[in-house]
């Protein structure tokens, strides 16, 4: 059943009371937990704001600003507006792609590699993509973001690339194994609401993830998610946000901030204004945000602001109507009200604003492709993130600076935007980098290959067992009633495990229910994984049953049927919500409900370990469950 507009103002309504509710906890959390002082204000001594006066502390051969000015001076103007676009390209290798992708290549960009992409356009940046072929394996992304700033320096302006990657971690990763996984959002905001939980796991897990980034070449993350989920319904967003409380959001967004940041990578507060209640998916739709400007304030901007008062290179816009602040109906993206005089007015906001991606349905709705990047530059957006026809974007932004609609100030003014942040997360000393290690038979500066810089960073132990450490405090136990956990695996008490297995999130072993059954197994446990169709029969003799759920919908569907099929059987009955964690809501009371916040294997792991009584429960909710939870519940083990 559809959400109705009056049924969001209620969740609405309903999370601004919760944040009440939880004001101790939150205040604990934003305050005395910060291992950066109290609350989300100031920047970490390792990280750098935009504007400061001199970028570009990552490296000491950092152009200062005055040859940036210089360098925008001199680049012609179709240089000038490549720098605006950050362009997707197949292939895993920047010159030598396999067939398939030199042949996409050529019909989208009439090109047959990246590399000469990069030389057409004179591109600013580029966006790895699993789909596109370019993450492979941590080795193969190193090797291709060497070749990529090869081509780069050989070309135009010489101006080296912005690498960049969606690499939420949970449910969105586009890097995976040999690579450390780590938890995504809403379980790091669920170990922060945890009894002595803070912001440093969260900040933790982001200086790992940026760390490892830097080591294959990428310096900028789409990362954190700084949207307040406050709706149950909302189909994009869920559990790549921190949380419904805006100041429990608002903190591990700083924290995750410093942590990408303090490791050499850009980090990016998305989406602004506020995506987290919104009933549609921007990718396939205009959503359409009906808070009012007072709900915008106490829900939607605390995220933000402290992403800007921590320093944040990016800010990402949404696409997304917000009568409240532009009654125009343009998208946020599209919107002057919304990007200058809110983000930089409103908020002082002075690092890069980059669209989110223009091949996305919610931004070309209203506008045609040649329209929307020349409007969204008009807003105040500074990179042009994706467009469906790179030569069409392009030739409009061109032609808006002949006929007068753009000027080239304005296009250098983004471009000084761009390039200060690329001086300040070291590119342009990444870039002398690979050219070094082209003209040094495949060695950097430090006389390593990029395959040896990968192998000292990338999944090394001590970040595999920090990425369990912060799971570990994550598993939040819901419901106990008959004292069914934690299973003693020392008695080998067979347990089965079934329920829904989506596709598991890049480079997890999966499927979900096998995950599941494997670390139960290790643990001591005799686990067998079944299908659906086949566990109700085989439910009788086990200890327990353990169902995986994932974002089970309001009324009858085939996750009810299981779960109430397995309960008939008598056999105890354990739900494991792997995604949202609302489906307890939606589903028969079971005799002990968990919440993991994501499927992949280190939740997984981590979910195992507390249902046998390996780690005690330690999360808390981050958003209510309604009718069923309230925002910071959460059950321990008797001593």
């Amino acid at each position: 059943m559809p959400y109705q507009a009056s049924r969001r103002t209620l969740l609405a309504a309903a999370a601004m009371a919760a944040v009440t509710a939880a004001g101790a906890a939150s205040a604990a959390l934003v305050a005395s937990r910060s291992p950066d002082g109290p609350g989300p204000r100031g920047p970490a001594p390792d990280d750098h704001r935009p504007g400061d006066a001199r970028p570009g502390g990552a490296g000491a051969g950092a152009p200062d600003p005055a040859a940036l000015r210089a360098m925008a001076a001199r680049m012609g103007l179709d240089e000038l507006v490549g720098q605006l676009f950050v362009s997707r390209a197949y292939g895993h290798s920047a010159t030598d792609p396999d067939p398939a992708d030199a042949e996409q290549n050529l019909a989208l960009f009439g090109v047959r590699t990246a590399a000469e992409l990069v030389s057409r356009y004179h591109l600013g940046g580029i966006v790895y993509f699993g789909w596109a072929n370019n993450t492979r394996t941590p080795h193969q992304i190193a090797e291709l973001s060497a070749g990529l700033q090869r081509a780069a320096a050989a070309s135009g302006p010489g101006v080296p690339l912005l690498l960049s990657i969606d690499q939420e971690h949970g449910a969105v990763a586009r890097v995976g194994r040999p690579a450390t996984l780590l938890p995504g959002a809403m379980a790091l905001g669920s170990a922060a609401l945890g009894a002595g939980g803070s912001t440093a796991e969260a900040r933790r897990a982001a200086r790992i993830a940026g760390s490892e980034l830097a080591a294959m070449g990428i310096r900028h993350d789409y990362a954190p998610v700084a949207d307040v989920n406050v709706d149950p319904a909302n189909p994009v967003i869920g559990v790549r946000s921190f949380g419904s409380d805006p100041r429990a959001v608002a903190a591990l967004v700083a924290a995750q901030v410093r942590g990408y940041q303090g490791a050499g990578v850009a980090a990016t507060a998305k989406h602004f204004p506020g995506h987290g209640d919104t009933g549609t998916d921007s990718h396939v739709g205009l959503p359409l945000m009906r808070h009012t400007r007072a709900q915008w304030e106490e829900l939607d901007e605390p995220p933000f602001r402290a992403a800007v008062e921590a320093g944040v290179d990016v800010v990402m816009t949404a696409h997304i109507v917000f009568p409240a602040l532009d009654p125009s109906g343009d998208p946020a993206t599209l919107s002057r009200p919304i990007v200058t005089g809110i983000l930089r007015e409103r908020l002082g906001f002075r690092g890069v604003v980059v669209t989110d991606a223009l091949d996305m349905a919610g931004v070309r709705q209203k506008y045609g492709d040649d329209r929307v990047p020349v409007l969204a530059l008009k807003a105040g957006c500074d990179q042009l993130l994706n467009p469906p026809d790179l030569g069409l974007a392009h030739r409009s932004v061109l032609a808006a600076v002949a006929s007068g609609e753009l000027t080239r100030a304005r296009i250098e003014e983004s471009v000084l935007r761009i390039l200060e942040l690329k001086a300040r997360r070291g590119v342009f000393d990444a870039a002398r980098t690979a050219a070094g290690a082209g003209a040094t038979g495949g060695k950097d500066g430090a006389g390593r290959t990029p395959a040896e810089a990968v192998d000292a960073v990338v999944g090394i132990p001590a970040h595999l067992a920090a990425a369990d450490e912060i799971a570990a405090r994550t598993t939040t136990l819901l419901a106990n009633p008959v004292g069914l956990l934690p299973i003693d695996a020392s008695s080998r008490p067979r347990v089965l495990v079934t329920g829904t297995d989506p596709v598991s999130p890049t480079g997890t072993t999966g499927p979900p229910t096998a995950v599941l059954a494997r670390e139960l197994s290790a643990l001591g446990c005799r686990a067998t994984a079944l299908p659906p169709a086949r566990a109700v029969a085989a439910a009788a003799g086990n200890a327990a049953v353990l169902v995986c759920t994932y974002n089970v919908p309001e009324g009858e569907s085939p996750q009810r049927e299981l779960v109430t099929q397995l309960l008939s059987t008598g056999v105890p009955v354990v739900l494991v919500a792997i995604r949202n964690p609302y489906d307890p809501a939606r589903l028969p009371a079971c005799a002990a409900e968990l919440a993991t916040y994501t499927w992949t294997d280190v939740e997984l792991r981590a979910a195992a370990r507390v249902v046998t009584g390996a780690v005690r429960p330690a999360g808390r909710l981050p958003v209510p469950v309604p009718g069923r939870y309230p925002l910071g519940h959460g059950l321990a083990y008797e001593p």
